[in-house]
């Protein structure tokens, strides 16, 4: 997809923005829906805080509900190729694509232990990671307390989603 300024964007109706924001938060196009009526936006900040606004104002069950909503890495739906073609371009992109069966293996362990943990699965902008990474950092936050483990895992979805929309409208900024 090409990439828009943000008049496009605004100018954008209810089900074209669903359509290009949808997955902006995995799966969760529910959040574009209810963006769009925030508009106009000023700029990309702007429609990436009404973004977060609403990940920030949900109950903790809410919040949870989002993490839920992303796959394992490297998981069962890589190999059954049912991944967002965003998730699949992200994972592509860390390497994850291209693990041997001992490394499949060893993250589908971690997997299973941090969702067994934490009743959701865990999230890491793998963009900004590697294969060799993510089972370090997954391993590394199975040991989290679970109210502190809730807060970075947001905070990956919030990266996830700052990357995804400085995709769309063709920005990317330093930092996260």
């Amino acid at each position: 997809m090409q990439a828009m300024d943000i008049e496009k964007v605004n100018s954008m109706d209810f089900g074209e923005f669903v359509d290009v924001f949808g997955n902006v938060i995995e799966r969760c196009p529910l959040i574009a829906a209810a963006v769009w009526s925030q508009r106009p936006f000023s700029n990309l900040e702007d429609l990436e805080k009404h973004f977060f606004a609403f990940i920030d104002a949900l109950p903790q069950s809410g919040r949870e509900g989002i993490l839920r909503c992303h796959p394992d890495l490297a998981g069962r739906e890589l190999q059954q190729g049912t991944l967002s073609a965003e998730s699949r371009r992200e994972q592509s992109g860390a390497g994850l694509t291209s693990l041997d069966a001992d490394e499949r293996l060893r993250l589908a362990e971690l997997n299973a232990q941090y969702r067994a943990r934490f009743g959701f699965p865990f999230v890491l902008a793998a963009r900004r990671s590697d294969r060799a990474a993510v089972p370090r950092e997954l391993a590394r936050r199975l040991r989290c307390p679970p109210a502190q483990e809730l807060r970075t895992a947001l905070a990956e979805v919030k990266k996830i989603g700052h990357l995804r929309l400085a995709d769309l409208l063709g920005a990317h900024p330093a930092g996260l």
